[in-house]
């Protein structure tokens, strides 16, 4: 009975399984590039980290490994020692119909460089310095400010009792 199935359901009817090769693609599979389908964010961190230390945020797929072979295959960054940790999303929020709204879970890894190697995020808006002009305005603006406030305090003898209502 199994001769007269034909191909697969033959295949089937034996108990078998039949392999499901890729697709056919041009050039030698020496000449292949086979690129992640990872991401990996560096993150400023929360709290202070050590300057060999830098968090990054990555896929929930990514393991320890896969870190690690990346930073140091793709960038050629030492990479001594690699934690992870899965950050749970907030789930307090409710959307229009007062149904429960759950942010994505994510994956953080903190990544120690090796030996002798540092990071430190770059300063992206650094302070200006100020000229005279800016100045004299910035101390103009404080005067005034000052001044408004005093005017809005009220008279204290009215004890709390705000101008508007009156007496």
């Amino acid at each position: 009975m199994a001769a007269a199935l034909p191909g697969r359901a033959a295949a089937m009817a034996a108990g078998g399984r039949r392999a499901v090769y890729p697709l056919f693609q041009l050039g030698g599979p020496q000449l292949r590039i086979f690129r992640p389908n990872f991401f990996m964010l560096a993150v400023r961190p929360g709290v202070p980290q050590p300057e060999d230390t830098v968090q990054f945020r990555v896929s929930m797929e990514m393991t320890k490994v896969d870190i690690k072979n990346y930073l140091e295959k793709i960038y050629n960054v030492p990479v001594a020692a690699v934690r992870t940790r899965i950050q749970y999303g907030a789930n307090n929020k409710r959307n229009h119909k007062n149904q429960r709204v759950k942010k994505p879970d994510y994956k953080v890894a903190y990544v120690q460089l090796g030996k002798g190697q540092t990071f430190q995020f770059p300063n992206l808006f650094p302070e200006k310095e100020q000229d005279e002009e800016a100045q004299s305005f910035d101390e103009f603006r404080k005067k005034y400010l000052e001044k408004e406030q005093q005017i809005q305090k009220g008279d204290p003898r009215r004890g709390g009792v705000p101008d508007w209502f009156g007496l």
